[in-house]
């Protein structure tokens, strides 16, 4: 937070300034005042002057929160309150945040730092009661419990692939009730088509979505899929959404187990026969969050035979999936694991244990910590990340992990501002390139090429030139390639 500073020995000379415009105090470029200097110039005036500066600022267009300097935020609030306070993914949703009043004004504020790229939900709390969407902001996020304001910090994005793009090819979803003997009950589930969708010469890889119904409706799902095939990011998949019935108790209760058995002994066999999917588990994925994330997890470890590839965001991570990870030999899965550094705070450790663990068997994984909290706006944003980790796209290379003795490792640390390392092995005398190519798959360097006499390698990757984001590099060897993807952040 940003101490307010006033300089009671500077109060006579700004009470000389009043005829300064409000916008002339917020102009961009070096000599632009800080929200703070307003702050300050609004308690030097005499108490009954303050209230028309406030109008003329709040009339002036600026944009709410208000951000500054890449970092810096001031949360504003006009109206009439006994008190104001901030709740969200920065305090755990609890009101610790009190927003500060301008004697002799309707105008409330509290100042805060948080990195230049993060995306966090919130909502008001007026007068210890009353929770409210933040006026002035017109940017929400929507999750299972309604809309909060969103405060995007001048880094954060939003990707370009959670819109609908007309001009596109498009999926096709399909409905399918199915009834579970092992559970007891019913549900209606959804498969998504990819675009030309054939029936009779070909195979697809699958990936099936736990809170299947809120990832079509808030993480936009079928339009990430479609907008990564039609941009030959990731290749054609097929994507099973299911919804729970008991959602507390399948994921992470007492019904965890018969739960799993529905996925594996009942619903995979009739969409095998019904459709044209992979048999092979390395083209088999299961993805969820929070408690769908720890599903995930159970049944991979569980079943590493029909679902070879693994991705939890916001992971509930129970003790007996660490444990498992922990005690038994490396099972043959691929992860994908991330985790808000505003998430919700018993979850960070629990993914943090894991990625140890995970580590240390030298699993196959990736693992992102972003600056966002617990919710749907931050898996949807990040949800390219595992398709394209999973299913990626390649042109004319094939993947050939079992005749070829190479391995690329996730890049550390990541994301990264500057430099990285990227650890890769191979057969000693071995040649190889190491290639940068934008998340479409443009070439855009090589980082380095030749023969390797070592069996373990680390590139260290200097950052000059690229803006923030996303980026896959691959390491070619033999005609074989294998590609992760590194995050630069600013």
């Amino acid at each position: 937070m940003i101490d307010r500073v006033f300089n009671k020995g500077r109060v006579m000379l700004m009470q000389t300034i009043c005829l300064i415009s409000l916008t002339g105090l917020h102009i961009t470029g070096s000599q632009a005042q800080s929200f703070q200097q307003f702050i300050d110039y609004l308690n030097a005036l005499p108490e009954e002057q303050r209230q028309a500066k406030v109008d003329s600022f709040m009339s002036a267009g600026h944009s709410f929160p208000y951000t500054e300097m890449d970092s810096l935020v001031a949360f504003v609030y006009q109206g009439t309150a006994v008190k104001i306070a901030v709740a969200g993914d920065a305090t755990g949703w609890s009101p610790d945040l009190d927003l500060e009043k301008v004697a002799g004004t309707d105008f409330w504020y509290y100042q805060a730092v948080y990195e230049p790229d993060a995306r966090l939900d919130y909502k008001f709390v007026k007068n210890g009661v009353t929770w409210l969407l933040d006026p002035l902001n017109p940017y929400t996020c929507t999750g299972g419990y309604g809309p909060n304001s969103e405060l995007r910090m001048p880094a954060c994005t939003i990707p370009p692939e959670i819109a609908y793009y007309p001009a596109i090819p498009h999926g096709t979803l399909h409905d399918t009730l199915l009834y579970s003997t092992n559970l007891g009950n019913s549900r209606s589930i959804k498969i998504y088509l990819p675009p030309g969708y054939d029936t009779t010469t070909r195979s697809y890889p699958v990936i099936l979505f736990h809170d299947g119904l809120e990832y079509i409706t808030l993480g936009e799902a079928p339009n990430i899929l479609d907008y990564l095939i039609a941009h030959l990011e990731i290749v054609p998949v097929i994507a099973i959404f299911v919804p729970p019935v008991n959602r507390n108790q399948e994921y992470a209760g007492s019904l965890k187990e018969p739960f799993r058995k529905f996925i594996i002994e009942e619903l995979m066999p009739v969409f095998d026969e019904q459709y044209r999917i992979e048999t092979d588990p390395q083209k088999r994925a299961m993805l969820g969050a929070s408690n769908g994330g720890n599903i995930s997890l159970y049944i991979g470890m569980k079943n590493p035979e029909s679902f070879g590839k693994i991705a939890a965001q916001s992971s509930n991570i129970q003790t007996e999936i660490s444990n498992t990870f922990q005690g038994s030999d490396k099972l043959d899965l691929e992860l994908y694991l991330d985790i808000g550094k505003y998430d919700i705070p018993m979850l960070i450790p629990l993914v943090a244990n894991l990625v140890s663990i995970l580590e240390a068997k030298q699993y196959d994984f990736q693992h992102f910590i972003f600056n966002e909290g617990h919710s749907y706006c931050n898996w949807r944003d990040h949800l390219r990340l595992p398709l394209v980790q999973f299913f990626p796209f390649n042109t004319g290379i094939q993947e050939n992990r079992g005749q070829l003795n190479f391995k690329l490792d996730q890049n550390y640390p990541n994301p990264f501002r500057e430099q990285t390392t990227i650890p890769f092995s191979l057969t000693p005398g071995a040649e190889a390139s190491l290639i940068l190519q934008t998340m479409s798959g443009q070439h855009l360097e090589t980082l380095v090429s030749g023969r390797f006499d070592q069996p373990i390698n680390n590139f260290v990757f200097h950052n000059k030139n690229y803006p923030a984001g996303s980026y896959s590099y691959t390491l070619i060897v033999q005609g074989a390639s294998k590609s992760k993807t590194l995050t630069i952040i600013r």
